[in-house]
């Protein structure tokens, strides 16, 4: 998911086209990740701003357009995108992310829906989480107290749980995050297990601060 303008950051660019100390963008750094484990033919991307350009660097890959990009918020991009992906399961990032490639292995080899998170100290920033007594996810947002750590914007949904999310995002508000939709479809059976990747390289650039801290990580 790749809509957003990414103003934190402050570049003129897509913030997914942003570029890493290994010399790859933070795009053709997930997906080369990502064709460790799928064909290239199944990998979508939601575009908005400047999407011309991501669309330009990676004219290989299918594209999903959030023509209200810059008044929608990321359930509306996800909203978009399961649309297209009604029968399989499916995989989503935000596009922002850096991360390990072992990441996916382990969202795929997880039975059921799951989220990739860690056991850091978190800010305001960050989206939170907690657990319920059973394990799975019990909250999930930037507002969560007392919080287990971060939700770190890799998700699996097993197809079988893609009609509880649809009708959840369809619900959301045009800001909300798509965490909003799986909050709400918790009480209604959807049940989303953590996966721990707090010994793995996954980061969310929203700072330049992000940023630097990632690029040492992947010189080292």
């Amino acid at each position: 998911m790749a809509a957003g303008i990414g103003s934190r950051l402050g570049k003129p660019h897509p913030k997914a086209l942003t570029l890493l100390s290994n010399g790859r963008s933070i795009m053709q750094n997930q997906i080369k990740g990502l064709l460790r484990y799928v064909d290239i033919d199944d990998i979508y991307i939601v575009v908005g701003f400047k999407k011309e350009l991501i669309m330009e660097a990676f004219p290989e890959l299918t594209f999903v357009y959030n023509d209200y990009f810059d008044t929608t918020n990321t359930s509306k991009s996800l909203l978009k995108a399961l649309k297209k992906n009604r029968n399989d399961d499916v995989i989503w990032i935000n596009g922002d992310v850096v991360f390990d490639h072992a990441v996916i292995d382990r969202l795929i080899k997880t039975p059921g829906s799951c989220m990739a998170v860690n056991n850091e100290k978190v800010g305001e920033e960050e989206v939170k989480y907690t657990l319920a007594e059973n394990g799975t996810i019990l909250e999930v947002s930037k507002q969560v107290e007392r919080p287990r750590g971060e939700a770190v914007g890799l998700n699996k949904l097993i197809a079988a749980d893609i009609p509880v999310m649809l009708e959840m995002l369809e619900q959301c508000r045009d800001n909300d995050y798509f965490e909003k939709a799986i909050e709400t479809g918790i009480p209604l059976g959807l049940n989303m297990y953590p996966v721990d990747i707090s010994d793995l390289i996954c980061t969310e650039i929203d700072f330049e601060e992000d940023l630097q801290r990632v690029n040492a990580q992947l010189k080292e």
